[in-house]
């Protein structure tokens, strides 16, 4: 997937496209994918961000996002918009495509974004504690 556009959403149109989600969780997701896609190239290529995310690292990319946001509260606020795994993610994803917020390559597949993690091992709350932990570890030491 590329970054989004900066575009206003529709959101009736998006409904339409993917499913009950919120505006709140196509905004999420918009943001995830730059944030993401900034971080992903920034590893590979020493510094330079942007480009093409695959839909397993954007899922990654979504759970360490809601973590650094929500914390404790993370799996409740996902699913407070209606988002319970990450299939949900794909359709939201595939959505912003079917509507031109968000493009793709023709090897990009709503099935990228099948059971990539387990909502309640990733948001268990011991794990959640121990990503906030390394992230403030991690700010620290900046």
């Amino acid at each position: 997937m590329a970054p989004p556009k900066p575009v206003e959403l529709d959101l009736k149109q998006l409904q339409a496209a993917s499913g009950a989600y919120p505006r709140e969780a196509f905004e999420f997701v918009q943001r995830g994918l730059s944030a993401t896609a900034a971080q992903v190239h920034a590893a590979q290529l020493g510094g330079a961000g942007g480009g093409h995310v695959t839909g397993q690292q954007l899922c990654l990319g979504l759970a360490e996002m809601a973590i650094q946001q929500y914390g404790l509260m993370a799996q409740s606020v996902l699913e407070g918009w209606n988002i319970h795994r990450t299939d949900d993610f794909g359709k939201i994803v595939f959505g912003l495509i079917e509507c031109g917020l968000m493009s793709k390559t023709p090897q990009d597949s709503i099935d990228d974004f099948r059971s990539v993690f387990d909502f309640d091992e990733t948001f268990h709350h011991a794990h959640v504690a121990q990503r906030i932990t390394l992230h403030a570890g991690r700010t620290t030491a900046e």
